[in-house]
This record gives C-alpha cells, structure tokens and sequence, in this order.
C-alpha cells in the first residue's frame, strides 16, 4: 500500500522555490528532492504564477492561493448539471424525497449521479424556495444529533462481570440498582432506585439530569436507611453515574456498572421503570409534576404485593428485615 498523498506545504513550496529558480534544477530532480512525483511539482509551478514584477512562482503567493481553493472547493454548487438540476425541481414537486431521487439517479445513465447530502445543499444553499417540497419544511437544517458539550465521564467502573454472586442470587438485602427516567424535552428527570431483595422502590425528581443532581438524590435517600442496608448499586454507562465514586465514599458502598448496552443486566429497575410509566407514560413533562404526586406514586408501588414476594409487598418486605421505615 502507497503512502497517504498530502498537500503541498510551505516549507515544500520554499524549496521548490529555491531549487528551481535559484538552482536551476529541472522539474523532475525537484520532484526527487522533496520525495513527490514531478507531475505535482509541474503543476503547482504552472497554476500559481504570481505577477510581482517579474510573473513568477513564489511560495507564499502560492500558499495563498492554495487556501483559497480549499476554502471555494466547499462553496461550488452541489448540482453542476443543468439537466440534473430540472430532474430534481421536477421530482421534489411530485413529493419525491431527495434519498429517493438520489436512488432514482443511479438508474438513469444520461444523468449525473448525486448523494442525497448534495441535493439537501443544493436545496438550502441555492435554491431554499423548494424547501416547501421537502416533508418537514424546516428552514434550516437541523443536527443530525443532539449537540452536548462538556460530557462528563464514568471513571473507575467496575464491570457487573465482577459484582459478587451474593448480589447477583439475592441472598442478601442492601444491593441497589439505579436508573433515570427523562423528562419531555429532557428538561428534568427522574432517578429511580429499587433494593434487589424487597424490591422497595424510592424515586426522586431531579432538576436535571446532571450529575451532581443524581448524587445528591442518591446520597439523600439512602442516608434515610441502616448502614446494613446499603452495600452496593448497580448503574448503567449514562453520565448522570459520573460522580459514583463519591457515592460510594458517603454510604461506604460499592459500584457496579452493565456492558455497555446491556441496560437489561439490572432488569429490576427496568421492571418497575415499566410500572412508573403505567402513571407517568412517555413524553410526559415532570416539570408540571409536583413532588407529591411522584411520593404518591412511590408509596402505591411500595404498598403493591409482588408475585416474587410470595404476594406481600415491598414495604411489608422492608419492616420484617430492617424495621419500620
């Protein structure tokens, strides 16, 4: 496999310069000296005559010129045919999408072939009165995905591979997992935690889906139980868990964490995340939620009997093995 081409850089361009004007070296031993073929060097010298004084090849003209290409090569009209162009007026008029005129292209050899991306830019950049043909007729083109910045990072994981079988059997109460509900427009959330073994459930809005608002939500709910009752939680790989680790330092606590898109691994909460929405569906917005409502939701399914639970419910669970909570 050849080397990658690359384009021309200054410091090539000076000794082009040099070797060619000043040490009268022929086209191909310039080519030789600076490692490129001497047809690149025949044509850079030929499309950047410079007319200073003398017209000539001169480096940082050159330079110049070759940024300015880069920059125009990403202005030229997407569709350069003029057939091509009534082809795609006539067919947006019809109601055809430009994925299926672009598919349509490859049948038809009198035409020239274009992507589907180059008919979008035609439509934005040179001809927006046929934006009203396309099915959403945005005025600007939206990001193909949601733009987050500053991502957080989930640091020091442990893999749920390594959680103990103690955990993973439910031989012993106090293993946690914890999940997020989000918000219509992710304009707040909701953090979820169910213990494995009672299957109580404690759920608490959040402002956001931050972070630090997870940690706080997490930190004050299961501060509200004995020591013994806290020995681990199990998370996914989402950013809200960034902050497990101090966690872990507040309720002396391990962490765990599913394969990545393995969210099943803490099937649990996924259950009882299935029953919440039987009260809150999808798309609901829990900013127009109060507090209250959330407690009453959590308190109904805490008071719900369990089929894993030989029929009792999770609170009654919770008051034989740790008293009354």
């Amino acid at each position: 496999m050849g080397a990658q081409y690359s384009h021309l850089s200054l410091s090539e361009r000076q000794s082009i310069f040099y070797w060619y004007h000043y040490q009268k070296k022929s086209v191909r031993e310039v080519g030789r000296l600076i490692g490129r073929s001497h047809t690149t060097i025949s044509r850079e010298l030929r499309r950047n005559i410079y007319d200073y004084y003398v017209p000539t090849y001169y480096p940082h003209p050159a330079q110049s010129y070759y940024k300015s290409r880069m920059r125009q090569r990403c202005q030229r009209e997407p569709l350069k045919s003029e057939e091509t162009r009534k082809y795609v007026k006539d067919k947006l008029s019809k109601g055809w999408t430009p994925e299926i005129i672009s598919g349509r292209l490859e049948l038809e050899p009198s035409l020239v072939k274009v992507s589907h991306e180059a008919i979008y830019q035609y439509i934005y950049k040179h001809a927006p009165e046929l934006i009203t043909h396309l099915a959403r007729h945005h005025k600007r083109r939206r990001k193909k995905y949601p733009y987050r910045k500053n991502k957080a990072k989930v640091i020091d994981k442990t893999s749920i591979i390594d959680r103990p079988e103690v955990v993973n059997e439910r031989i012993e109460i106090g293993h946690w997992e914890s999940d997020s509900i989000e918000s219509k427009g992710r304009s707040c959330a909701v953090n979820v935690l169910l213990e494995r073994v009672t299957r109580l459930v404690q759920i608490t809005k959040l402002p956001s889906k931050k972070s630090v608002d997870t940690l706080h939500a997490i930190e004050k709910r299961l501060s509200q139980h004995p020591d013994h009752f806290i020995k681990s939680i199990t998370y996914d790989n989402g950013t809200e868990n960034a902050k497990h680790l101090q966690v872990n330092n507040t309720l002396s606590c391990e962490s765990y964490f599913c394969q990545p898109y393995h969210s099943w691994e803490k099937g649990a909460v996924e259950q009882i995340n299935g029953l919440i929405r039987r009260y809150f569906p999808k798309g609901t917005d829990f900013k127009a939620i109060h507090y209250t409502k959330i407690k009453e939701v959590e308190e109904a399914l805490n008071n719900r009997p369990r089929k894993c639970l030989n029929y009792k419910t999770p609170l009654e669970v919770y008051n034989e093995k740790c008293g009354a909570l």
